[in-house]
């Protein structure tokens, strides 16, 4: 049984006909992820009316001019078990003062991680050296480096600050040998396995929306990349998901899933 830990499923056609795929096709829990106050609503309801859909709330770097303090009244909520989408991406944005904006608002999301104990997912590109940094500012709080694409050097000192990294279906891609370096060295304990749906298609979906059940796809090449089985692949990750979104095991907020 896998877990997708990143998709967003409310920019899926027919969302709820996805979640069915992916529960037929062995993926049990996904995690939809909040990126903006807009959407935010629609999160929310999947993870409220899905049982195996949970949900984050967190401003994405691509929304910094916005103020994110719409988030942390919902960090409270049953079904909401992380902060984040957060994070810095500089491969679009050159503009200093957006990128200056971009690191306040990572770290407003960084202080509410450690404020409410709660894990951080973290989107970063073109930027290592400023999210180290603001990561280090903030010890003791975990997370994850979602849809890693950065270097084994960037990946080395996350793993070092107690972070995880995730692998998208970039993995299978013919020019993601970056990425298929880093995933065979990230130890068992703090490897989780991601489709960020409906983007980055797995082979041999190309082309295609992505979708939660495309994450076995992704897994399979970890697989053999790392030189285990399917299964043994799939329990490591399920189990590193359930230790960093601890939330997502308590039976409080499981029994919360009757709005």
């Amino acid at each position: 049984m896998l877990v997708d830990s990143h998709c967003h499923l409310n920019y899926l056609e027919e969302p709820r006909a996805r979640i069915r795929e992916a529960r037929a096709a062995g993926v049990f829990l996904q995690l939809c992820i909040g990126v903006d106050e807009a959407h935010i609503g629609e999160v929310l309801a999947l993870a409220e009316s899905e049982p195996d859909v949970w949900a984050t709330a967190g401003q994405h770097p691509e929304a910094a001019e916005h103020s994110p303090e719409w988030i942390e009244p919902l960090l409270s909520h049953p079904r909401v078990v992380a902060v984040g989408e957060t994070g810095l991406d500089y491969f679009h944005d050159k503009d200093a003062g957006t990128r200056t904006l971009q690191r306040e608002r990572f770290e407003y999301q960084l202080a509410l991680a450690q404020k409410h104990d709660l894990p951080v997912v973290v989107h970063t590109r073109s930027a290592e050296a400023d999210t180290l940094s603001l990561i280090r500012s903030f010890p003791g709080v975990r997370g994850v480096l979602h849809c890693f694409t950065e270097s084994w050097s960037m990946a080395s000192q996350a793993l070092d600050l107690g972070f995880h990294i995730s692998i998208s279906g970039i993995v299978t891609f013919r020019n993601g040998e970056n990425v298929r370096t880093v995933a065979r060295k990230v130890p068992d304990d703090r490897l989780l396995v991601e489709t960020d749906a409906p983007w980055l298609a797995p082979v041999p979906h190309r082309g295609k929306p992505n979708a939660p059940a495309f994450v076995r796809d992704t897994a399979a090449c970890l697989a053999g990349l790392r030189g285990v089985d399917e299964d043994t692949l799939a329990a490591q990750t399920t189990r590193n998901f359930l230790t960093l979104f601890d939330r997502v095991g308590d039976p409080q907020n499981s029994s919360s899933n009757s709005r």
